[in-house]
């Protein structure tokens, strides 16, 4: 009895654990990439907390993919001049689907709750706010598969040395796809002088 109680104890406990771990497999940073620019400066951009939540679309359509999308994308600027550092911090997603019906495939997608995280936006102004610009929206005709594109979702003017934008619950949608489709979020940062540094997440199945 005793050997069979300590079995037990094991497996609960290595059950607990697996539990553990599952629920922060999201969590934390995701990815990053950096790139020395023209300037000597060190340009870093990073994906944070990414989370994509497919559900079921609302219209019951076979060909439609809904999901909702939340995150953090944040940069760093390192070396001289890294203060007066000037740009554009973008997220979006790489959409590959292996093939549609019809003239081609639309995706929508809108940001009713994103905020900025020790950015500095446009002016010297710091902001932290929810909920800054509710009705963002954007759609594109992806065209016919199979194919893979790319859509950038939102970009923010940004500068100083490090910063940061949050998504909470954004949704998108993908209608006439036949198959299956493939999410990759990426995060860019672009600086005024053109210099550009992408990084990309591990692609998402919405089945």
């Amino acid at each position: 009895m005793k050997a069979i109680s300590r079995v037990l104890v094991a497996l609960v406990a290595a059950f607990a654990a697996l539990l553990t771990s599952t629920g922060t497999s999201h969590a934390g940073l995701d990815n990053e990439l950096s790139l020395v620019d023209g300037q000597d400066r060190t340009l870093t951009v990073q994906q944070w907390d990414t989370f994509l939540n497919g559900v079921f679309p609302l219209d019951r359509n076979r060909l439609t993919r809904e999901w909702f999308h939340s995150g953090r994308a944040k940069f760093q600027v390192a070396g001289p001049g890294a203060d007066e550092f000037s740009g554009t911090l973008e997220l979006g997603y790489q959409i590959g689907f292996p093939w549609s019906l019809g003239v081609g495939i639309n995706f929508s997608y809108t940001t009713p709750n994103f905020l900025f995280d020790d950015a500095t936006v446009a002016t010297p102004i710091q902001i932290i706010t929810p909920n800054i610009l509710p009705g963002v929206s954007i759609s594109a005709d992806l065209g016919n598969g199979p194919g893979i594109q790319e859509v950038a979702t939102f970009s923010v003017d940004v500068s100083g040395a490090s910063g940061g934008v949050a998504v909470s619950n954004a949704h998108g949608t993908v209608t006439g796809a036949a198959g299956g489709v493939l999410l990759r979020p990426f995060a860019r940062l672009i600086a005024s002088t053109g210099d550009s540094v992408t990084t990309y997440g591990e692609p998402w199945n919405m089945n």
